[in-house]
């Protein structure tokens, strides 16, 4: 069996790349395309709405399955069949004759989105020891910031040289690759439960579905139709009902849907509250940067994709550094230092004017991405350092819970500031929020950046920082992955 002999430390990182790089591009890339599915159907581009929204709703609602679906069948299992849901609903969607058929894929879209980040990410973390994530972390951070920022310039050759159609079908052969590769590559990864069952947890699954689903409907969409509207009230109230319910439900279940007992984890714990608030202003900033440029200065989308770019260096630059002094200064200060960059960096963002260039906000993008370098690898390797390997997809599911939170949080704050700053003189193309509004932003951005790095400088980093110098094994390292 010569073809399985190539390393899971190759190969799992692989299928991670494939993975992030696949529904990192399709979130950015459909955007590109709405103009010209509008001008399809015959729709205003408002009309669309449902393309955009039904995508993270259920990815909201498939992500609390992803743990128990990956212990009960096998991370490798659950990868290929969420990998080949994806690619089959990316045909669908290109092939859609109509809008309602195109929600209805981009809905299966979600759903297997929802399953695959985060079985990747636990299969990568269980691959991996405490010690070797930094390294890992610093070459697969590479693909996480390529994606976002190659996605709007393949977005627009793709939908001008050929046809919307074909930023959905571009999965294909991204995709196929990866189920080929994975088939004939990948091991199974079946993490061992003591002997133990797992019972199918339905209340929690129904009830952390319908919460994150409601909710995560409530704050995209509310920005756009009023968050007084009774529809966003009624789901945002429902979604925060259901919530609260299951975290009553999962913490007396013995075998739950959602583990939230590792949150008594303080490490874990603070680092997600980090994650949750501290990706607030640095993807409300990654947002809010295309708006001012395009609406405020009367730049082009190419100039906007240009100059929001540049961020992605910065970061590749900083975790290089970050991962080197990781184990040396621990990630509290890493942390702490990087979100009291970010806020430094939103207050030169807040000086820009209509008569700043180009130049200087890639510049101050480029600050950007330095400083946020050192928020994203610091803050997961250390949330995992303390959690089992019997216990990674669940974590891995959680992490997956607050980043899916945070990002649809940070478009609704900055949206939010925009619609409620009040009038003042409007930008070079004469319309929409004043330039003092968009400053406002920045300035509200840079508090919450500041609030989160007080937070950071708390955090007790020592089991982090052991994990990561010395080679003892990991906690309850006798439930290791077959």
């Amino acid at each position: 069996m010569a073809h399985r002999r190539l390393s899971q430390r190759v190969v799992v990182p692989v299928m991670f790349v494939a993975t992030v790089f696949m529904v990192i591009v399709d979130g950015a890339i459909t955007t590109v395309a709405l103009p010209a599915i509008a001008r399809q159907f015959q729709l205003a581009p408002a009309q669309l709405d449902a393309v955009v929204v039904v995508y993270p709703v259920c990815v909201g609602v498939a992500v609390p399955a992803s743990a128990w679906l990956g212990d009960r069948f096998g991370g490798k299992r659950l990868m290929l069949v969420s990998m080949a849901l994806f690619s089959a609903s990316s045909a669908l969607c290109g092939a859609a004759d109509s809008v309602g058929a195109l929600v209805a894929f981009r809905a299966l879209q979600g759903l297997a989105g929802g399953l695959l980040t985060p079985v990747a990410g636990a299969l990568l973390f269980r691959t991996f020891s405490a010690r070797e994530r930094v390294r890992a972390s610093r070459v697969l951070i590479f693909p996480q910031q390529i994606a976002p920022a190659v996605a709007p310039i393949l977005g627009g050759v793709l939908v001008d040289g050929l046809s919307w159609r074909w930023v959905f079908y571009v999965n294909l052969p991204l995709g196929l690759a990866a189920i080929l590769f994975g088939l004939t590559f990948l091991d199974p990864h079946q993490p061992e439960h003591d002997g133990r069952s797992r019972r199918f947890d339905l209340p929690g699954l129904l009830l952390s579905a319908g919460g994150l689903g409601a909710m995560t409907y409530g704050i995209c969409a509310g920005s756009d139709h009023g968050w007084t509207s009774p529809a966003i009230v009624l789901s945002l109230v429902a979604g925060a009902v259901l919530l609260a319910a299951t975290v009553f439900v999962e913490l007396r279940t013995s075998e739950p849907i959602l583990r939230l007992r590792l949150f008594h984890d303080r490490l874990f714990r603070d680092c997600s509250l980090i994650s949750l608030i501290g990706l607030i202003p640095i993807l409300g900033a990654m947002f809010l940067g295309p708006l001012f440029i395009q609406d405020a200065l009367g730049g082009s989308a190419m100039d906007s994709g240009t100059s929001t770019f540049t961020e992605a260096f910065g970061v590749l630059l900083t975790v290089q550094v970050a991962g080197a002094l990781y184990a040396r200064i621990g990630p509290r200060a890493i942390i702490g230092g990087g979100l009291m960059g970010v806020a430094a960096v939103l207050l030169l963002l807040s000086t820009c004017d209509l008569h700043t260039s180009l130049w200087t906000f890639r510049l101050y993008m480029f600050l950007l991405g330095v400083a946020m370098g050192a928020v994203f690898m610091p803050t997961t390797v250390a949330s995992l350092s303390t959690i089992s390997k019997a216990d990674m997809g669940q974590a891995s599911t959680l992490n997956t819970v607050v980043r899916q939170t945070s990002g649809a949080l940070a478009p609704a704050v900055v949206t939010t500031l925009l619609v409620a700053g009040g009038a003042g003189a409007a930008g070079a193309g004469g319309v929409g929020p004043s330039v003092s509004t968009y400053q406002n932003a920045y300035l509200v951005l840079a508090a919450i950046s500041v609030v989160s790095a007080l937070y950071a400088f708390t955090l007790r980093d020592g089991a982090a920082r052991q994990a990561a110098t010395s080679g003892i094994p990991e906690p309850a390292e006798a439930a290791t992955v077959g």
